[in-house]
């Protein structure tokens, strides 16, 4: 058990990312969270955008509530508006209160705006004052944006993507450590893009200024075998092998979401377009990526005017062009 920064949470490791809890039912969710017990997981991160996820595991967390530490979030920007998600979430998780409620996915250009009196943190400040949260964290796909939060001092956590292939942020989560900022990776398994859950769990725990990895998880075997290291989480010269490896066989096309690659001339959201193309293929959740996608309007990858700026841009190489090709070959027209 680790404290998750300064907070009087103290949880294990690997806690429990709620996004894939779309794609299976409520009996079934019901037997997950059964394992989460039995396996001493105590950390459930969810969020309001993940359709069903809070509201299935509301339902499966009665009558046992005090066995789990919950963080929620929210995409909502404005006061009134995250006002009201707070309130649904407590309805949806059946609680008088959450441990952690995030500001979700905040973008860099957003940031110095959300603490005016008609934006989303002043409804948060509330919610803590009358007892409804406890914590308020962050979550972001912009490194620049959890720079200044942990410049900032106004979230008790930070989670952004980390993994053997997603490293960008790993001087941000010392310093976050050293200030008594919580850690939270999401898509330890790099949006499942890594096979080796053991040892992509493995990688992110052998580093003590990581809190926990929330893998995302729908079924009683990936509990287990994501919590199956948590006794042993240093690096064997195989596991290192095993590491080297797996960055070689990604690297070629593989989206870390840096945004080196933007603005893109024609508005294409570049990172965002990969990441949803990955939740339709590797995660399965083809209808919630589909909505997702769709509300890109101008944005979409089949706006792209393949002028090659981006890739000039990308500190990877990747082959943008090509791969926001296959984005609408798998997501144009379904």
């Amino acid at each position: 058990m680790k404290n998750l920064g300064n907070t009087n949470m103290k949880i294990k490791r690997v806690g429990f990312g709620g996004i894939p809890i779309q794609r299976i039912t409520q009996e079934e969710t019901n037997k997950v969270i059964d394992e989460l017990v039995n396996q001493g997981i105590n950390f459930i991160d969810t969020a309001r955008g993940y359709t069903v996820s809070e509201e299935y595991i509301g339902n499966a967390l009665v009558g046992r509530r005090e066995k789990f530490y919950i963080a929620t979030k929210s995409m909502s920007r404005n006061y009134e508006d995250m006002k009201k998600d707070i309130e649904i979430s407590l309805k949806n998780l059946k609680t008088d209160y959450i441990d952690l409620y995030q500001i979700h996915n905040l973008k860099i250009e957003e940031y110095d705006t959300i603490f005016d009196d008609n934006k989303a943190y002043k409804a948060l400040l509330e919610a803590q004052k009358e007892g409804k949260i406890k914590y308020i964290g962050i979550t972001s796909h912009s490194l620049e944006t959890i720079k200044k939060a942990v410049e900032d001092e106004k979230f008790a956590t930070i989670q952004f993507p980390y993994n053997i292939v997603e490293d960008q942020a790993d001087e941000v989560f010392k310093v976050a450590n050293k200030k008594g900022i919580g850690t939270i990776t999401m898509k330890p398994l790099a949006g499942g893009a890594i096979d080796d859950g053991a040892l992509a769990i493995k990688y992110i725990l052998s580093k003590e200024y990581i809190d926990v990895a929330i893998p995302g998880m729908n079924t009683i075997e990936q509990v287990k075998e994501n919590v199956s290291i948590i006794n042993n989480v240093t690096l064997t010269d195989k596991d290192n092998q095993k590491i080297e490896n797996i960055r070689k066989e990604l690297s070629g096309n593989f989206c870390r979401r840096c945004e080196y690659c933007l603005p893109c001339p024609n508005n294409v959201n570049i990172p965002q377009n990969f990441l949803l193309e990955g939740y339709y293929t590797r995660y399965n959740l083809k209808e919630w990526a589909l909505e997702r996608y769709n509300a890109l309007g101008e944005s979409q990858a089949s706006k792209c005017i393949e002028c090659g700026i981006c890739e000039e841009r990308c500190p990877y190489n990747l082959p943008i062009r090509e791969m926001l090709k296959n984005v609408c070959n798998k997501l144009e027209n379904k």
